[in-house]
Formats: structure tokens, C-alpha cells, sequence
């Protein structure tokens, strides 16, 4: 009865939403630099519609525990010789160390125009849209290409001090949030100088933490790592100690949920909001927003304080919200607290669906303006050449989007079957979860489809 219900709601969506007009999305890009491209609405709600029946598809269908478990533990091994030495580790971390220390020359030297100048374009084109991409689709490296990280290795110890446990929860959570707020707020993706200054700022801060408690501080509050972290949790791709494996995307999150905790539940759903906030800065509703509010008085740099921490205490609210009606809906003695922490895993998928979508177009668009750029960082041409992308890309996003919701589907699927017993608790589990994956995915589907304003800040 369920599925019929909820395919008749599917179908009366998308009747009511083939005559719509088209809407426009904008892609995230260097400041000057955004586009929009129309997408007809009605895939927008076709989408939320598939979402919700496949929701139901998997928390019906797929019962069989022993299956879930099988498919969740298939590994293959890759040969030995594609495993990476050391040497070859010490030089990709020699080479990231350089590669840092070029481009804070080149913010100070080459021209300020951000289309031209390849701190800007390496930094956000190539490092956060791109390499932050291939950490989920392949796998996590940054441990090996760290340069903080290098550069902490030769310097010596300040202190043999273990980190306490506090420092796992909220600072790398509010580290996070504070980046994506300087962001926001600053022209950091648009003037060389001042994005080499908060490089410098950030590397004083975390070459300090790690002179006093060595790589903990890497793996559990530098707020960097601990997105490359979570993001490499998703990846197919891991390294072992006998060279790498390839495993189904999203199969660590499942084995992992053992060993969540409550700082893991803090940053991932930061690392949600975050995705979600880059881009509801820019929607003409925020925009209004801030303006009117900034004609009452009201400075804007607080109203962004302040949609920062409520939009976080919004997401973070509804998780737990949905993790305490989730235990009481599979009839479980397992607490809320130990269901809010097996279960955050499954939100990572859709962080990584959104960020593709967000910043796919991004990277493709300043493929070209990175290589003539390399060629000659200091004294680039005027005119560097960026790619224009075909009217239909802007829906591959919306794909993305899709696809992230259906792999956290199942990783929450998994989950149920590895946290409840029999096979009624694990489904019923699962209701207020899928409706939270939902009520994120429509968030990131209406952040895309919306046109682009500049923040006024």
C-alpha cells in the first residue's frame, strides 16, 4: 500500500511539473566568474520524486542481511606493484611542500587579477573543487600530499602532550564553519594577497598544533584533514598495509559506524551544512534578505554569523530529531545517542553528491586556465583561455545530487540491518532517516536551481 502511495505522489508530481518554466542554476566559480544555465524545474522535482521511491525501493526490498553484509565486504586487492613506497610518498610530499611555497609567491607576485593568477585558480579551481573531488571518487591522499603535514615531519617536538578529548568535538567543527564563513564573507577567492594571508594564518595555527601534539592533530582537529578524512571514508580506493583494495563506494562508512562518535556526528553534519551554505549565500532569498535587514541597521557580517551557527543548529536539530524518532520507530533498547553516531556516516554521500554538482562545472570551466597558467605563472597572458560548457551540463549536477542521496540510502540501509536485529526493526529504523536525507537533498536541488546573486557583503 505504501509503494502505491508513493508512487502515485511520483506521478502527480511530475504531471503537475512538466508545463513549468525553466528555472536557472549557477555553478560556484572565482568571483566575476559565474554563470547561469537553465534547467527545466520539473527534473528538479522528478528528481525529489525519484528519490522518495527509491528510498522506499531499498527499506522494502532489501532484507536479505546476509547479502548486505557480502556485498559490503567484497574487497580486490590490487597488484603489489601499484603500491607506493616510501621514497615515492617522501617525493609527493616534497613536491606538495613546493607547490605550496609557489603559489604564496605567486599570490605576492603575479598579477591580482584572480582569472589570472594561479594561487586563486590552483587553489580553488584545481585544489578545492577538483583534488577535494577525487578524494571520494578514488581515494584519500592527502595524508601522503599534506604539505603541513611534511613540513610538521622535519620539525622538532614542543611537547609530548596527548590531545585531550574535548579538542576532538567542537574545534575542528568550528574550524570548519569558520572557513566556509571567511569565504563567504571575504573577498578570499578573489584577491591573491589576502587568500596567501589566511594560507598563512592557517599554517601558523596548524603547524603549532601539530609541533605540540604531533599527527593527532591532523587526524583529529585540523579541519582539512578531517574533510579529506571523511571524504576518503566514501572512496572505493584504499591503502593497506599490503598495497591498495577497491571496495564498494560508501563500504567504510558501514564498517566504520562501529567506531563513530559524537565528534564524528558534530563534523559531519558541518561538512553538510557547509556545502549547503556556500551556496544559500547566494540565492536571491538571502540576498533580499540580508539587504533589508542591513537597511534596519543591522550590519551584515553578523547576519552571516548568525545564519552560519542557526543553519548548523538546524541540520544538527533535525538529525537528532531523526535519529530519536528512529529508535522509537524500530522498537529498539538501542539508545538515541548510540543511533545519532552509528548512522551519520550515511550523510556523507550526500555532502559529496552536492559538492560534485556544485563544483564539477567549476573545475572543468579553468582546466585550461590552469595549464597556460603553469606555463607561466609570474607573466600570463591577458586573456586566459576558460572553457564554456554545453547548456546541458548544469543537469548533470542535478544527477550527482541524485546519485549521493541513493548510495546514502543504502549505506543507511546497511547500517539498520548491522545496528537492529530481524529484519522489521532495520526497515522501521530507517523512516525518519530517509525523510532527513530528503528534506537535505531538496535543500541542495533548490540551492542549484536558484539564480546567482552576489552576496552583499
Amino acid at each position: 500500500m505504501r509503494l502505491r502511495e508513493a508512487g502515485r505522489t511520483l506521478l502527480a508530481a511530475v504531471g503537475a511539473t512538466l508545463p513549468a518554466d525553466p528555472v536557472l542554476a549557477h555553478s560556484g566559480s572565482l568571483a566575476g566568474s559565474l554563470t547561469s544555465t537553465s534547467v527545466p524545474f520539473w527534473l528538479v522535482a522528478l528528481s525529489g520524486g525519484g528519490l522518495v521511491g527509491a528510498s522506499f525501493l531499498f527499506t522494502s526490498f532489501a532484507t536479505d542481511h546476509e547479502f548486505i553484509a557480502w556485498l559490503n565486504d567484497r574487497r580486490l586487492g590490487l597488484p603489489p606493484a601499484a603500491s607506493l613506497s616510501e621514497l615515492a610518498v617522501a617525493g609527493l610530499r616534497l613536491g606538495s611542500v613546493a607547490t605550496l611555497g609557489l603559489l604564496l609567491v605567486v599570490a605576492f607576485v603575479a598579477p591580482a587579477d584572480p582569472r589570472r593568477n594561479l594561487a586563486i585558480v590552483g587553489v580553488w579551481a584545481v585544489w578545492w573543487a577538483g583534488y577535494t573531488a577525487s578524494v571520494y571518487l578514488l581515494g584519500n591522499s592527502w595524508p601522503a600530499l599534506n604539505p603541513w603535514r611534511a613540513i610538521s615531519g622535519v620539525l622538532p617536538r614542543v611537547s609530548d602532550r596527548d590531545l585531550p578529548a574535548w579538542a576532538k568535538g567542537w574545534p575542528p567543527t568550528a574550524g570548519l564553519l569558520v572557513m566556509v564563513w571567511l569565504e563567504v564573507v571575504t573577498p578570499v577567492a578573489a584577491e591573491p594577497v589576502l587568500l596567501a594571508a589566511v594560507v598563512l594564518a592557517y599554517s601558523v595555527v596548524t603547524l603549532a598544533g601539530a609541533a605540540v601534539f604531533g599527527t593527532a592533530w591532523y587526524e583529529s582537529v585540523d579541519p582539512i584533514s578531517r574533510v579529506f578524512g571523511v571524504y576518503g571514508r566514501l572512496a572505493p580506493v584504499r591503502r593497506t598495509e599490503d598495497g591498495f583494495t577497491v571496495e564498494l563506494p560508501g563500504s567504510r562508512l558501514v564498517h566504520d559506524a562501529d567506531g563513530a562518535t559524537w565528534a564524528d556526528v558534530l563534523f559531519v553534519v558541518a561538512l553538510v551544512w557547509a556545502t549547503s551554505f556556500d551556496g544559500l549565500v547566494s540565492t536571491p532569498a538571502f540576498a533580499g534578505t540580508v539587504r533589508w535587514l542591513a537597511d534596519l541597521g543591522v550590519p551584515a557580517l553578523a547576519v552571516y554569523v548568525v545564519a552560519v551557527v542557526l543553519g548548523y543548529a538546524l541540520f544538527l536539530g533535525v538529525y537528532r530529531l531523526a535519529a530519536l524518532v528512529g529508535r522509537r520507530t524500530a522498537g529498539s533498547y538501542v539508545s538515541a545517542g548510540t543511533v545519532e553516531r552509528r548512522f551519520v556516516g550515511s550523510l556523507v554521500p550526500i555532502a559529496a553528491g552536492y559538492h560534485l554538482a556544485h563544483f564539477l562545472g567549476y573545475f572543468v570551466t579553468f582546466v585550461p586556465a590552469v595549464e597556460v597558467l603553469a606555463l607561466d605563472p609570474f607573466s600570463p597572458p591577458q586573456n586566459v583561455p576558460v572553457a564554456e560548457l554545453p547548456a546541458w551540463f548544469s543537469s548533470v549536477g542535478l544527477a550527482f545530487v541524485v546519485l549521493g542521496h541513493l548510495l546514502a540510502i543504502w549505506v543507511a540501509h546497511s547500517i539498520a540491518f548491522e545496528t537492529f536485529t530481524g529484519r522489521l526493526q532495520p526497515i522501521r529504523s530507517q523512516y525518519p532517516f530517509a525523510l532527513v536525507m530528503v528534506f537535505y537533498t531538496m535543500t541542495s536541488m533548490w540551492l542549484l536551481g536558484q539564480p546567482y546573486v552576489s552576496p552583499p557583503v
